[in-house]
């Protein structure tokens, strides 16, 4: 077996056939094949390093578990499992720490902590690429393309755990040339809980004849913590023959150019941002066609809040735009070039370097003229970082261009009083080869949107959450006013992006739409998602605030 990762792949946990389960009884000879490996270890209170483990990225979340599992290998998952079931523990998983909601830690005794989980390699049982859950997305984009030359289109957030984004659909810079991270995903390797309460590991693939079918569909999508432990991913395209693991996935172009620029909000009027905001909405609508020639171009349009200075009255921040390319398609620069000039057409202030940062990411005042760069290079610049203040989300897909009073809502809560530079919201490229897969092919059922929005707010002092949660939660709602306050799928909008996951979602006080929050998820996937769930996970083990219903 090849090996790409830090430790040596788990040979045994690949050998059953295709669709076969493969339960805890092979452990032993797991673990006497892996050669070096770590223990599995159980951290609990009052250890030095249990403060470090009950938490993730976002400091608002810190649970207080009665243990927390380190586990390295599919049969240390399911031992933990089925320790825990047997003593009525709930349990939390964690992969990379990055979930938005407090949905790991909340109500948990028992905290599996899948980051050790992390090697990459080539399986020949199943003739498929392996991804340990807990690998991280530059991880995985290191290891895949240094030895095979192959991506996945995944997120541009470095330290995001596969086991997460994965579940929920998976989708970056690359997506528009490439799809999304599940388009890719011959099957899975998952820990499950029967009726009996004896917990197995299955690998469910996408073959016609796999009897766990169902369940490597609704790992297309359906999210993290809903149906099992995912102890790894098995990637390979649908279109992949041979055994050569250098044909099994995209390969990225060899450059990409990276332009980053910004108009200043001191220099910008109602009426110019709404002329960018509805350019960018306009020029995707008309360029998201699967085979469209900009399908290698990503565009990030960054809203940053306007600030005003206290004592001089100055008034700061910046709309920034930050854009990826495809260096190697003909007429790339040209490319590039016509689609920043759409964008700001008809805005008179001046364009400038990106000096502001942008939640997670960093200003980009280095791109202010277009870079040409190597793929990973260039990957590795656009990577968001840590950040510890405290935060929240909300999203939301679109089917068209903003509408004109969603846009001045937009510009309302951008401009008004609030004071905080730390908040925004992201408007991403979607479409193209992303729209070529059918809604009901995968769990994502959001298969014709052309951009995804990602609302973010950020603070450090616990004693403001009220004020800023306000603000955040009143912009969102007024976007969204005219389908109470959440963005519910119509000609305009598509729901959220379960990745981004929202509890306000589920409170009629913020969602006053009647739609429920999964339907703004999953549409119409999420009576099969619950038929995968009664039978997968019959007992509710793996739940959290916002799972999929048994």
């Amino acid at each position: 077996m090849s090996e790409v990762g830090r430790r040596r792949f788990l040979a045994g946990a690949g050998a059953a056939a295709v669709g076969v389960a493969v339960t805890s009884t092979t452990a032993a000879a797991q673990e006497a094949e892996a050669g070096v490996s770590l223990p599995a270890t159980t951290v609990r209170p009052g250890d030095a390093r249990y403060i470090d483990m009950v938490r993730g990225t976002n400091p608002r979340w810190i649970g207080s578990p009665e243990a927390v599992r380190v586990v390295n290998s599919t049969a240390q998952v399911v031992a933990a499992v089925q320790e825990a079931v047997t003593a009525g523990k709930q349990i939390g998983i964690r992969s990379g720490g990055h979930c938005y909601e407090d949905f790991v830690y909340s109500g948990k005794q028992v905290v599996l902590d899948l980051s050790e989980l992390d090697d990459i390699g080539y399986d020949p049982a199943v003739n498929a690429i392996s991804v340990g859950a807990g690998a991280n997305l530059f991880q995985v984009y290191e290891a895949l393309y240094r030895v095979w030359g192959v991506i996945i289109p995944g997120g541009s957030c470095a330290t995001v755990g596969a086991g997460g984004h994965i579940t929920g659909g998976g989708y970056g810079l690359n997506s528009r040339q490439f799809g999304l991270t599940v388009d890719y995903l011959y099957g899975v390797e998952v820990v499950v809980v029967d009726a009996t309460g004896k917990a197995r590991s299955v690998i469910a693939t996408r073959e016609a004849n796999d009897p766990n079918r169902e369940l490597w569909w609704a790992h297309t999508g359906g999210g993290g913590g809903n149906f099992g432990v995912v102890t790894r991913f098995l990637l390979k395209s649908r279109t992949a023959t041979g055994t050569d693991p250098a044909t099994f996935l995209p390969k990225p172009p060899s450059e990409i150019f990276l332009h980053s620029v910004a108009v200043n909000w001191k220099d910008l009027t109602e009426a110019e941002f709404a002329t960018i905001v509805g350019n960018f909405g306009k020029w995707h609508e008309q360029n998201s066609a699967p085979d469209s020639p900009y399908a290698g171009l990503f565009g990030l349009l960054k809203l940053n809040k306007r600030t005003q200075d206290p004592i001089t009255k100055e008034i700061g921040g910046q709309v920034a735009m930050t854009t990826q390319a495809d260096a190697t398609v003909p007429n790339a620069r040209k490319l590039l070039d016509d689609f920043v000039a759409y964008v700001f057409n008809g805005v008179q202030a001046s364009r400038t370097a990106n000096i502001t940062r942008a939640g997670h990411f960093a200003a980009l005042p280095q791109f202010e003229e277009p870079q040409r760069l190597p793929w990973l290079n260039g990957t590795f610049a656009l990577s968001g970082g840590g950040w510890e203040f405290r935060g929240d989300y909300k999203s939301a897909y679109m089917r068209k261009a903003h509408t004109s009073e969603q846009i001045a809502a937009m510009y309302k809560a951008l401009t008004a009083e609030y004071n905080n530079p730390n908040a925004l919201v992201q408007i991403d490229s979607y479409g193209c080869k992303i729209n070529s897969v059918a809604s009901t092919d995968t769990a994502v059922p959001q298969r014709d949107s052309i951009m995804k929005l990602q609302y973010q707010v950020y603070w450090k002092d616990p004693a403001e959450d009220a004020r800023h949660l306000q603000w955040f939660r009143d912009f969102y709602s007024s976007v969204y006013a005219s389908t109470g306050g959440v963005p519910v799928p119509n000609a305009v909008t598509d729901g959220c992006y379960v990745n981004y996951p929202d509890i306000d979602l589920q409170d009629p006080t913020f969602n006053k739409s009647g739609v429920p929050w999964s339907t703004l998820y999953y549409k119409g996937s999420y009576p099969r998602l619950r038929q995968v769930k009664a039978k997968y996970d019959p007992r509710n083990v793996f739940r959290h605030r916002q799972s999929i219903e048994p």
